[in-house]
């Protein structure tokens, strides 16, 4: 730090000395008015750059080491080769060097500094090669935006931040071209700082940045330019206003569909049930029910569609999400436990969640079961048949109707519910059904079998299965395979039948076929004229025993 305070003072002291040479000089011009020379374009808030010069110059070298670092990193950084990620630090190293990434990265670290020497400490610009390391800062942006939960909020950030940083250069190019031309000099310029109103630097940056948002908002609300200087500036501007506040409207769009459409695509279309329902005048009471169940899925987030949403992805990424998800609550189901992990992975993706309001029904009692239920949140009551009186509540990781998805021959409830079950409070369910077990477990009859055998066990606890019934598994099976035999006899038989009646059928149908052509013959000889009667007549009777001779034979 004090390397920097020493440097600003060398520098106070020949500003000092530039001042009073320059005072001489005014002092030998033969009592002319002195004519006011305009100040090059060093910095644009040079005020503020004096004042801190030695805060500014010690974040410059920090940021220095920052880039230092960044490039260290940058040798060290892997890269996919074939899908394959390469660790290997001299694979690494050569990569980087034969890039082009790596020259743009060395053209920034390039000591610019030096040129201080010549051009003095208030000439920022020597150090405008550091403006190559902005494509890292695009590249650290496009990684946050795909790592970050909330991506259309991070769009709208760096959008702001794009445009923020816009202004601000565009004010700091509007205050030097002031000073260029001379603060004051007409209404466009930024007015005289030797008026105490204005000679405040904040007071000089805030209305930059003000007219800079003005002319960038195509607000129209400035002054008339009256230099060609200024015209330039303004053609420039606007042109840059016009691209700005089409990506501005554009990625805002973007951000408003993005929204809209994951809204549509997690929650059900509200507004076009409510239609359907004003229009079909449902009772209040039902409305009311109907406008609870979508309040609580968009207060709580809910997601009634995630079958459909993890379609996005491929199949073993959408597995191992829904067995993440899912598979500890379906591994607490009874007749799951112990199965195959493989069972279980198919199955999770089977689950369909299901949200119930309060006072809901679930199931009731005598209704045949097509599926069964895991509770994920809320509490299910066992109800009887008046709904009021409660013999249990069933609380999170419950299950029930597992009993009713299995085909358990001597089952005496006849895969019906026996109960009534009610939800108390909004309650989330997963629900898997019957069809899509039977076809998960067509693939694993081992498990198939291990699962009704559960199920005969927990029946037996139950008094729910009648012992005649009970039927050992490979006598069973064999019992079946006779049926089966026998069928497929039955079944050749009636094909044998078949197809000689399919024989007689064409058969006759050619016997008729003549006998109508025989017909016709007969017919055109009845109306042949009067003299060829009698030979017609014999001519006939011939063809008729001709016919009958057929047919006997």
């Amino acid at each position: 730090m004090s390397r920097w305070v020493g440097l600003l003072r060398w520098h106070r002291m020949q500003k000092e000395k530039e001042e009073d040479k320059n005072e001489k000089t005014e002092g030998g011009n033969d009592g002319k008015k002195p004519t006011e020379a305009k100040p090059k374009i060093k910095t644009c808030f040079d005020a503020i750059e004096e004042s801190y010069l030695a805060l500014w110059l010690t974040i410059d070298y920090i940021s220095d080491l920052l880039y230092v670092a960044d490039t260290v990193i940058r040798f060290r950084t892997g890269f996919l080769e074939q899908g394959i990620l390469v660790k290997d630090l001299a694979r690494l190293k050569k990569s980087y060097l034969r890039s082009s990434r790596f020259r743009w990265d060395l053209a920034s670290l390039l000591p610019t500094d030096l040129l201080y020497l010549h051009f003095g400490i208030h000439c920022p610009l020597v150090r405008i090669n550091r403006f190559l390391r902005t494509m890292r800062l695009s590249e650290a942006f496009d990684r946050m935006e795909t790592r970050t939960s909330y991506p259309n909020t991070f769009r709208i950030s760096k959008l702001m931040l794009y445009i923020f940083v816009l202004i601000h250069w565009n004010a700091c190019l509007y205050f030097a071209l002031s000073k260029y031309i001379g603060f004051g000099a007409d209404l466009w310029v930024y007015p005289n700082i030797s008026d105490p109103v204005f000679a405040s630097v904040r007071r000089q940056y805030f209305y930059c940045f003000w007219f800079s948002a003005q002319i960038f908002t195509t607000v129209g609300d400035t002054p008339l330019p009256d230099r060609k200087e200024e015209f330039l500036f303004m053609i420039a501007d606007l042109l840059i206003a016009v691209l700005a506040f089409a990506s501005i409207v554009g990625n805002v769009g973007n951000v408003i569909t993005n929204l809209s459409d994951r809204d549509k695509f997690f929650f059900p279309n509200h507004e076009l049930v409510k239609d359907y329902l004003r229009s079909h005048r449902i009772s209040k009471e039902l409305r009311g029910r109907v406008n609870s169940w979508y309040q609580h899925l968009h207060i709580n987030k809910k997601i009634t569609r995630e079958n459909e949403i993890l379609l996005q992805l491929p199949d073993t990424l959408r597995t191992e999400i829904a067995v993440s998800v899912h598979l500890p609550t379906l591994s607490k189901v009874t007749i799951f436990q112990n199965c195959e992990t493989s069972l279980l992975e198919e199955l999770v993706l089977k689950l369909t969640p299901q949200v119930y309001s309060p006072g809901e029904y679930v199931c009731r009692k005598g209704d045949v079961g097509h599926e069964m239920y895991i509770i994920r949140e809320g509490k299910l009551a066992v109800v009887a048949d008046d709904g009021v009186t409660q013999f249990a509540v069933l609380g999170e990781g419950t299950f029930f109707g597992e009993i009713s998805i299995l085909n358990i021959k001597g089952n005496k409830s006849g895969n019906r519910r026996t109960a009534n079950i009610r939800s108390i409070g909004h309650s989330d369910l997963f629900s898997l059904s019957k069809e899509d077990l039977t076809d998960v477990l067509s693939e694993f009859p081992a498990a198939k079998r291990l699962l009704e055998e559960k199920g005969r066990q927990i029946l037996t606890k139950m008094g729910m299965l009648e012992e005649t019934a009970v039927v050992d598994g490979p006598e069973e099976e064999k019992k079946m395979k006779r049926k089966v035999d026998v069928l497929e006899d039955n079944l050749n038989a009636l094909h044998t039948k078949l197809a000689r009646l399919m024989a007689e059928l064409e058969s006759s149908a050619h016997k008729m076929q003549r006998r109508v052509d025989l017909l016709e013959k007969e017919a055109e000889v009845w109306e042949s004229p009067e003299d060829g009667g009698e030979g017609g007549e014999a001519g006939a009777d011939g063809q008729n025993e001709a016919g009958t001779a057929e047919d006997r034979n």
